[in-house]
């Protein structure tokens, strides 16, 4: 027999999870994830998932998007609500097209971007410095931002976009000039496009993850062996907890800016996810 005690605390545990529900479920959203085929934008649009969403994710090559659906569905156990396109982000038409496939959805999440090595100012590779430039500001933020948008705005689609920003939105690292100043348009541009949208009921935010090992960073950060290499030591050093972020703890931040319950008031602002390496001082 129950008692009233414990009928009390399955009442609020209910209570508990049907208000967390309603604040922060994305069921009945459909989400587009550029850049999905990479280990950031998979996970993103893993949470997405997890929490209801339909996702379709969009970039460039056919194999990885196939490898990041396929995970996808078996770490959610979905079977349908999961798609992807193959688009080249730095075309338009393209673009376009993929807008039609995709069908109305509400959700853009901007995760495609990356670096090419670093060097001296001096001794910087001007095509590499211009892919890097194209690839995050371009394919990575202002391109989905202006054909989703417009669409939105055409068809009265109250959406929610977000960029991904990163620690060099704030303060340059050492060597990577295209990297640091593409990140910086980033930011820049989010609260822009925010301005601009707002009538429109679009809301625009980023999230500026701190130092989390992926594809891009990983050799930079850490050796074969799996030690730290210089550069690897120098941000433990500067980041309080001491350690690199887990790809999880981004979640939150994610799925909090995606949910009108909780963030419908919110846009123009950029989430660091750091760890605490902003607030570093000595």
């Amino acid at each position: 027999m129950e008692t009233k005690e414990g009928i009390k605390g399955q009442d609020a545990t209910g209570a508990v999870c049907d208000y967390l529900c309603k604040m922060f479920s994305l069921a009945g959203k459909k989400a587009v994830v550029t850049g999905g085929s990479g280990v950031l934008g998979t996970d993103m649009a893993c949470a997405m998932a997890r929490a209801g969403a339909n996702v379709v994710l969009w970039a460039s090559r056919e194999d990885p998007l196939q490898a990041s659906t396929e995970r996808i569905k078996k770490e959610t156990g979905r079977t349908d609500g999961i798609e992807y396109h193959k688009v080249d982000l730095m075309n338009e038409d393209g673009m376009l097209a993929a807008i039609d496939a995709a069908g109305d959805f509400q959700i853009l999440l901007n995760a495609c971007g990356g670096g090419r090595g670093k060097s001296p100012l001096i001794e910087q590779d001007m095509e590499n410095f211009r892919f890097v430039m194209k690839l995050n500001v371009e394919a990575g933020c202002f391109l989905p931002m202006k054909v989703v948008a417009k669409r939105w705005i055409e068809k009265k689609i109250p959406g929610c976009i977000i960029n991904i920003a990163s620690m060099s939105s704030y303060v340059p690292l050492s060597g990577v000039w295209a990297y640091n100043a593409a990140k910086a348009a980033v930011k820049n541009l989010t609260e822009g496009a925010a301005k601009e949208f707002a009538p429109y009921g679009i809301r625009v935010n980023a999230i500026a993850p701190g130092f989390f090992l992926g594809e891009q960073n990983r050799r930079l950060l850490t050796n074969e062996d799996g030690s730290l290499t210089d550069r690897g030591k120098a941000v433990i050093a500067h980041t309080p907890f001491g350690r690199f972020g887990q790809a999880h703890e981004l979640m939150g931040a994610v799925l909090y800016l995606c949910a009108n319950e909780a963030a419908g008031f919110v846009t123009g602002i950029t989430i660091p996810v750091d760890g605490g390496y902003l607030v570093q001082n000595i």
